[in-house]
């Protein structure tokens, strides 16, 4: 028998899976450059650029007190409130370290190499990340040019090996939101053991009429699960927070792939007292979408076809030229996120979207006019 080379000019690598050559990472966004006299701002990641409620940082505070102990793994306390507030049972829900570990896990229940997953696209990066780690092959079905959901082409898509699909609402990066009559549409072209994951993550955000609530389409479909996090309009990112809203039968197989003891105590402390004042996030979420409106009719204004945006950010669909308008905001110490085909801006301090603002009007009537 051979033994491995272990000399010390050996070129040997570790031997990984073939379905990692399949998928690129996940990029976060970048972190704005800093220019002398410039305020950098980062509006590359969605993150809320308000505080958590004082409150909030008491509550965390208050936790922080004893990291030798593990956290509750059962996030009783904050399941409980959580399912007095939607309204469900408590043996619906799970809590897990973001609604990221919650898309990990849902992939691992349903899928592998003899599966098909479907999600729309451009949409979370995380998306083929997870679905490509499992193996199973990936169904990207372009959203329609006004960023919305093609849920036509997504269901002429469903083969006897679909195992997974994806639908996010509102839909980041594009912006739209999916409408409730539509969603009920396509679960009706569904086969029962399909599971469907919506994926809320900026559900607060969202002022249109008609959009879909996960929490009534989960009471009406077995096969359905909804995905939230507590890091955007709770303004926790930081802390990593999700939850998944499914019926128990999910719930037990979502309990078999997440990670034990994942949310800290402090964590689970600071989303049950923001929960508790759900009401004063709902405020200051639909703020920021006046805020991202404005932003949105100022490009519209300047002559930029801006879809339906009904998130905390605004989406450029720039093509080749994004990389370009990255760089231009790049040097006004302004961090956007460049995603191949469009520029994702985040809305943020008043002088950042002002910044891009200009360099849009600069940028529109050098390449458009």
């Amino acid at each position: 028998m051979n033994s491995p080379d272990t000399s010390a000019g050996s070129t040997s690598t570790p031997r990984l899976r073939a379905s990692l050559t399949t998928f690129p990472p996940y990029v976060p966004g970048k972190a704005p450059k800093r220019i002398d006299g410039l305020a950098s701002f980062k509006l590359s990641s969605n993150e809320n650029y308000l505080e958590p409620l004082p409150a909030v940082t008491d509550a965390m505070v208050a936790h922080a007190k004893n990291p030798a102990l593990y956290p509750d793994d059962a996030a009783l306390a904050l399941r409980t409130e959580l399912a007095e507030r939607l309204g469900v049972s408590i043996e619906e829900l799970v809590v897990t370290t973001g609604a990221s570990e919650l898309l990990v896990a849902l992939t691992q229940i349903t899928s592998d190499a003899t599966t098909e997953a479907i999600y729309p696209w451009p949409s979370f990066e995380m998306y083929p990340q997870t679905t490509g780690l499992a193996g199973s092959k990936r169904i990207e079905v372009p959203v329609r040019n006004d960023g919305r959901h093609d849920l036509d082409a997504m269901a002429a898509a469903i083969t006897d090996r679909t195992s997974l699909i994806i639908l996010c609402s509102p839909n980041n990066p594009t912006g739209p939101a999916l409408r409730d009559d539509e969603v009920r549409r396509f679960l009706a072209q569904v086969p029962d053991h399909v599971l469907v994951a919506l994926d809320e993550a900026y559900w607060e955000f969202a002022t249109a009429e008609g959009v879909v609530n996960g929490v009534d389409l989960v009471a009406d479909h077995p096969n359905v699960v909804l995905v939230r996090t507590f890091s955007k309009a709770h303004a926790l990112a930081g802390l990593r927070v999700g939850y998944a809203l499914a019926h128990t039968a999910v719930v037990q197989g979502l309990l078999k792939a997440v990670i034990p003891f994942g949310v800290t105590d402090i964590s689970q402390a600071a989303a049950l007292e923001s929960l508790r004042h759900s009401d004063e996030v709902d405020v200051r979420a639909k703020e920021i979408a006046a805020v991202r409106d404005d932003f949105a009719h100022a490009l519209r204004d300047q002559g930029w076809d801006v879809p339906e945006a009904q998130g905390n950010f605004v989406w450029l669909p720039l093509g080749q030229l994004s990389a370009a308008f990255e760089d231009a905001c790049v040097e006004q110490a302004v961090a956007v996120r460049n995603l191949g085909d469009g520029v994702r801006i985040s809305i943020g301090e008043q002088e950042g979207l002002d910044r891009v603002l200009a360099v849009a009007a600069a940028f529109y009537s050098e390449h458009f006019d």
